[in-house]
């Protein structure tokens, strides 16, 4: 139950928060962001790749007529606080919290409420920014960071996409090329 004068708060996943959020949460939602396109335009030092060596993950990037889907997470109001303190350091690797308008769209609710999410602008020093398809589907099959494979990091995001009906020409296009150009791809562990 929520306090009187406080309301929830949401956390927009459109990345490794779709399969892996690492976090306890009150409810999940589907719906989407507008304006904003999900980009293989950051690199990724820390987790899917080291510094010598980034690999390449989804971020953010202005886009008006654009709508990125999503899941949104409810969190609990006594675990609020250490989950978003946990998120900053794992997500320290160039991203910061902002607010956005998020859209329900999962049948059981509607409606459109404020939401955190994570995201990395080009003003952080691990933006890579925009590239060929083939290179940056390169740069994420060789890439390997403590958090696993840059090419599992894609494969999962193609999958978890799929599994809420949502098509993101920019994954799918990187996926398939992934798979094309390297038939050891094949699926996500």
């Amino acid at each position: 139950m929520q306090a009187r004068g406080t309301s929830p708060t949401w956390l927009f996943a459109y990345g490794s928060l779709l399969w892996r959020p690492g976090f306890s949460f009150d409810e999940r939602v589907r719906g989407y962001i507008r304006g904003w396109s999900r980009r293989f335009w950051q690199g990724s030092p820390d987790h899917r790749g080291v510094a010598e060596a980034p690999g390449r993950v989804v971020t953010l990037v202005p886009s008006e007529l654009e709508l990125c889907w999503g899941v949104a997470y409810r969190l609990g109001d006594s675990t609020r606080e250490a989950i978003l303190d946990s998120l900053d350091l794992r997500e320290q690797g160039g991203y910061e919290r902002h607010s956005v308008e998020f859209h329900c769209a999962d049948g059981h609710r509607s409606g459109a409420f404020s939401a955190l999410v994570y995201l990395a602008g080009p003003e952080n020093p691990h933006y890579l920014g925009p590239a060929p398809l083939y290179s940056i589907a390169e740069q994420a099959r060789r890439a390997q960071g403590p958090s696993g494979g840059n090419l599992d990091y894609v494969l999962r995001l193609s999958a978890s996409l799929g599994e809420l009906g949502v098509q993101d020409d920019h994954v799918e296009e990187l996926a398939a090329l992934l798979r094309d150009q390297w038939p050891g791809a094949g699926r996500p562990d």
